[in-house]
């Protein structure tokens, strides 16, 4: 049996793409090796967003170019965004990268594999489509990814997304409840709907098929056996009230939501091109905390976007202590080629960006651990996931609100328990089971 290795650098977006990409090399056959060594066919799918993916991803190709020069019968394969950003010279760039597609063309790769076993060289896949009818290998069967749009008709001016991407397209409603319907049959029981701005979801669909993201989760919360429902990333130019309203009041709709902020100064957010003030942010955060009460928010953050003042990272961390997010991914901004924000003049120093992060993260950890020891003495209600990473004598899953519990229990991966919460970190809770939650 031939075998595969596939490796993924950047978002759940691409970890969904994965997931297909392994489901259907194994319809083709395949199985899933060990190890890169081991593998026939090598495939990276990979992220452009940040630098260091890039970095990432130039040192396992390497690698697997050595294993090549051993084996030249090895097929290497690179998707994403990546081979999609560097499509006119990637086969330049790479000479022994036998195929490449972008994050809309995964057919394609099965395509090749399974007519004889062995790709086309230097060829780029072209077209676009979902990959929602492929096979799917999921990590964890309860748990599931569900693509309900991609690309994106935003145009910040750091993000090279909506160039590797492409404009946006929405899979119709019916499509996407097919599939969660589906899901829920094989026993999932948390869904994370997926998109690049999923409050814009279906404004791009035909007019006899029109919808929107908060219809949509009415639909999914009305498929039986689906217990949890989460969703990334929205965008807050387009957090309509009939979302917020749906988040309310479905029942499996977490809460929990992932709202990136990017910066606290308005100038700078309109130099991004982010279409929202910081004024704007701070309303929709009162509003959705006035109608889900015990919400939980996540936000992204970006230091040292070009032109950045004190004043204005100053204001960041304002917004940072005023919405009290309960945890952030922050970023140095890295300039992305191809990108508005790449030939602004005005770059910060790196010395000042680093800095301002160290300021940024311990703000965020602080108000974190403030947020996470709130929760103690609660009873949580608990997906468990699996044995603990740091201790395999406990049990690890998360609550609605997103946050990691380690407990001690006897629950089995899959169930749902109360656990009682006895301690906390800023990123985790600890804690003791107590019952399963009533089917």
């Amino acid at each position: 049996m031939k075998r595969y290795f596939v490796t993924t650098f950047g978002c759940q977006m691409n970890g969904h793409d994965s997931e297909r990409i392994k489901g259907m090399l194994e319809s083709l056959g395949l199985g899933e090796a060990p190890a890169q060594d081991a593998a026939d066919v090598i495939v990276f799918n990979t992220c452009t967003v940040r630098e260091k993916p890039d970095q990432r991803f130039a040192a396992h190709l390497a690698q697997a170019a050595a294993l090549k020069r051993r084996d030249p019968e090895k097929v290497i394969a690179v998707g994403g965004c990546y081979a999609e950003a560097q499509r006119e010279r990637i086969f330049e760039l790479y000479p022994y990268v036998d195929v490449a597609f972008g994050p809309g063309s995964i057919p394609h790769l099965g395509e090749w594999i399974g007519a004889g076993g062995a790709a086309p060289r230097g060829r780029f896949a072209e077209w676009r489509s979902f990959a929602g009818e492929l096979p799917q290998k999921r990590e964890r069967v309860f748990q599931a990814w569900v693509q309900i749009s991609m690309g994106c008709n935003s145009k910040c001016s750091y993000c090279i997304v909506p160039a590797v991407r492409g404009r946006e397209q929405s899979r119709r409603l019916g499509d996407v409840v097919a599939e969660v319907t589906q899901l829920a049959r094989e026993g999932v029981r948390e869904i994370t709907l997926l998109g690049q701005n999923v409050n814009s979801y279906g404004r791009d669909l035909p007019a006899v098929a029109r919808t929107d993201f908060a219809e949509l989760l009415r639909a999914c919360d009305a498929v039986e056996g689906i217990e949890r429902i989460r969703f990334t990333s929205p965008h807050p130019k387009d957090f309509r009230p009939a979302v917020v309203q749906a988040m309310a009041e479905c029942r499996a709709v977490c809460e929990y939501t992932h709202l990136p902020l990017q910066s606290g100064s308005t100038r700078i957010l309109k130099a991004m091109r982010r279409t929202y003030s910081r004024e704007r942010f701070l309303r929709l955060v009162h509003d959705l905390r006035a109608a889900i009460p015990d919400l939980a928010l996540s936000t992204d953050v970006i230091v040292g976007f070009p032109g950045e003042t004190d004043a204005d990272f100053e204001e960041t961390l304002e917004v940072v202590e005023e919405v009290r997010f309960d945890g952030a991914y922050t970023f140095l901004y890295s300039p992305r080629r191809g990108t508005e924000a790449a030939a602004m003049t005005e770059q910060v120093p790196e010395p000042v960006k680093h800095e301002r992060l160290e300021r940024l993260i311990d703000a965020v950890q602080r108000i974190a651990a403030e947020r996470n020891a709130e929760r103690v003495d609660r009873i949580e209600e608990v997906l468990v996931e699996g044995p603990s990473r740091t201790d395999p004598k406990l049990l690890r899953g998360r609550t609605r609100r997103n946050t990691t519990v380690n407990f001690a229990g006897s629950a089995r991966p899959g169930d749902l328990v109360h656990v009682l919460i006895d301690g906390s970190t800023s990123t985790t809770l600890r804690g003791v089971e107590r019952a399963a939650v009533a089917a």
